[in-house]
C-alpha cells in the first residue's frame, strides 16, 4: 500500500477519541482509489487537513482566545452554508500575527491573522476575505495543486505547507534546512493559485457573501484599500498581497460582480466591533501609554460609544485598574444584559481582581443563558480551578469533553482538574488527547501507557486504551519514516 494511503488510514483511526468503540475491521473506511485519477480525494484532503492542523498548533502561533475564535467560526458557518458546498465541514481559527493575511489549508482549515481582523473596517470586508478563502476550498484549488505531488508523503506535505502558509521556518541543521527550503520551493510552485483560481474564488466568494446577507461590496472594497496602500508597505507588503495579487483589473471585475447583487447597508456590526476592540486592546505592547493617550484625547471616561467603553475597560484591566474596569464592564452589562461579550468581560475583570465568588456567579448565570457555550465553559472552569473548586471544574469539563474532541485547551484543563480530584485515568487520557492535537504523538502514547497502569481499570477501559495506543503507534511509525 502507498505510504500516503497507509498514513491516511492511520490518521483516520487516530482521530477517534479514546472513548470510541474500536473497529474490528476497515470495511467502513473510504476507498483510497479515485476513479477520476486525482491523487487527493476529498477524504484524503480532510485527513491531510487534520495533520496540517496539528502542525499549525505545534507552531504555537494560534491565538488562544475562545471568544474571538467563536466569532470567526460563527461568521464562517454563516458563509459556508451559503457556499457551493454547504455540507462541507470547515474549521476556522485565528493566527496571532499582526500582518494582513488569511489562508485556506487542506481539508477546509481556514486561518485568518489578527492583523486582517484589525485592518477590516467593516464586518463585510472581513467576511469578503473569508468567503474568498472558502471558495478556494469548495472549488478544490489547493487539492488540485497537490495532484502533482503524489511522491511527497502526507507528513512532509503537511509540515511544509504549514511552514509556507504561516511564513514560518523549520529550524535544524543546515542540510535539513536546505532540504526543507528546496521542498518548500517545489511545493510553493504547485500551490500558488493561478489567475483563473483567483478569479473563480472572487466570483464564487462574492455570491456566497451576498447570499449570506453581507454587503457584496465588502470584498472589492477591501481589495481596493490594500491596493491603494500598497506603496506604503515598501519592500514588505502584506502576505495576502503576495499570495493573492490585487490589480486594478481584478478590483474592477470584483466591483462589477458585486453590482449584480443588492447593496446591504443595515448590518448590526456591534459583535464585530467588540471583538475587534478586544483584539486591538490586547495587542498593545504598552497598554499604560495607550490608556494615558485615550484619557488625554477622549477624556477620563474613555469615550462615549459602547465600543469605546468596552476597549477602555479592557485597557483598565490590563493596567490593573480593576475597580475602574469593573465599573465600566458592569455598566455595559446592565445596558445590554443578554450580550455575551459584556458578561464575559465583567466575569474576566472580577476574576483578575480575584473576586472569584462574583465572577463564578456571572459565569453560572451566563451558562444558563447559553448552555454548552465553550466561550463560557472554559473561563468558568479556569476560575473554578483558581478558586479551589476543582471537583466542580472536573464535572463541568468532563460533561462537554466528548462533544469537543478537537479542543486542546479543554483537554488540558480537564487533565489538570482530573489530576487534582484523583481521576488518574482521565488525567492521562485527556493529556494524551491534548498532546495528540498539538502534534506530539510520542508524548500522547506515553500518557496512554501511564493510563494503562492505573489501578482498578475495567476490561472495557483496558481495551479502549490499548486500541488507542495501537492506533497512535502506527501513526508514529509512519511519522518517523519521513
Amino acid at each position: 500500500m502507498h505510504a500516503y494511503a497507509r498514513l491516511f488510514i492511520a490518521l483516520l483511526i487516530a482521530l477517534r477519541p479514546v472513548a470510541a468503540v474500536p473497529q474490528s475491521n476497515f470495511d467502513d473506511l473510504p476507498n483510497l482509489g479515485d476513479s477520476s485519477g486525482q491523487v487527493i480525494s476529498p477524504q484524503q484532503d480532510r485527513a491531510l487537513g487534520a495533520y496540517f492542523m496539528r502542525q499549525i498548533r505545534q507552531s504555537g502561533i494560534i491565538l488562544e482566545d475562545e471568544e474571538a475564535t467563536a466569532y470567526l467560526e460563527s461568521m464562517g458557518r454563516k458563509l459556508s452554508i451559503h457556499s457551493e458546498n454547504p455540507g462541507y465541514n470547515f474549521t476556522f481559527f485565528l493566527v496571532n500575527d499582526s500582518s494582513i493575511n488569511a489562508f485556506a489549508g487542506p481539508g477546509g482549515y481556514i486561518g485568518a491573522n489578527v492583523g486582517l481582523f484589525l485592518a477590516s473596517e467593516s464586518e463585510s470586508e472581513l467576511a469578503g476575505v473569508m468567503a474568498h478563502e472558502i471558495a478556494h476550498v469548495t472549488q478544490r484549488h489547493l487539492a488540485r495543486a497537490f495532484d502533482n505531488q503524489e511522491k511527497m508523503s502526507m507528513p512532509t506535505m503537511a509540515a511544509i505547507l504549514a511552514a509556507i502558509l504561516l511564513g514560518a521556518t523549520t529550524d535544524g541543521s543546515a542540510g535539513a534546512a536546505a532540504l526543507m527550503a528546496a521542498q518548500a520551493a517545489s511545493l510553493q510552485n504547485q500551490i500558488n493559485f493561478t489567475r483563473a483560481n483567483e478569479k473563480e474564488a472572487d466570483r464564487v466568494g462574492i455570491q456566497t457573501l451576498a447570499d449570506a446577507g453581507f454587503d457584496p461590496y465588502g470584498m472589492p472594497m477591501f481589495f481596493e484599500k490594500l491596493q491603494k496602500n500598497s506603496k506604503l508597505y515598501g519592500t514588505r507588503p502584506p502576505e495576502f498581497l503576495s499570495t493573492h495579487p490585487v490589480t486594478l483589473n481584478r478590483i474592477s471585475e470584483a466591483t462589477t460582480r458585486a453590482e449584480s447583487y443588492p447593496r446591504v447597508r443595515d448590518i448590526d456590526e456591534l459583535d464585530f466591533k467588540l471583538i475587534q476592540a478586544k483584539l486591538r486592546a490586547n495587542s498593545y505592547k504598552n497598554p499604560k501609554q495607550v490608556l494615558a493617550d485615550v484619557q488625554r484625547y477622549k477624556g477620563k471616561s474613555g469615550g462615549a460609544s459602547a465600543v469605546e467603553q468596552y476597549e477602555f475597560g479592557i485597557l483598565l484591566s490590563r493596567t490593573e485598574n480593576h475597580t475602574a474596569a469593573q465599573d465600566v464592564m458592569d455598566k455595559l452589562h446592565r445596558s445590554d444584559p443578554d450580550r455575551i461579550a459584556y458578561r464575559l468581560a465583567l466575569a474576566r475583570t472580577l476574576t483578575e481582581a480575584k473576586d472569584y465568588d462574583k465572577a463564578l456567579e456571572v459565569y453560572a448565570d451566563t451558562l444558563e443563558l447559553y448552555p454548552g457555550e465553550m466561550t463560557v465553559v472554559l473561563p468558568y472552569a479556569t476560575t473554578l480551578l483558581s478558586s479551589g473548586q476543582s471537583l466542580e471544574a472536573y464535572t463541568l469539563l468532563n460533561d462537554v469533553a466528548s462533544r469537543n474532541p478537537s479542543n486542546p485547551k479543554l483537554h488540558k484543563l480537564l487533565a489538570q482538574a482530573a489530576g487534582i480530584t484523583d481521576h488518574p485515568v482521565r488525567t492521562h487520557t485527556a493529556m494524551a488527547q491534548y498532546y495528540f492535537l498539538n502534534g506530539y504523538t510520542h508524548q500522547a502514547i506515553e500518557q496512554l501507557k501511564l493510563a494503562e497502569k492505573s489501578p482498578r481499570l475495567t476490561h472495557y477501559q483496558i481495551s479502549q486504551i490499548q486500541a488507542r495506543i495501537t492506533d497512535l503507534e502506527a501513526l508514529l511509525e509512519l511519522e518517523l519514516l519521513e
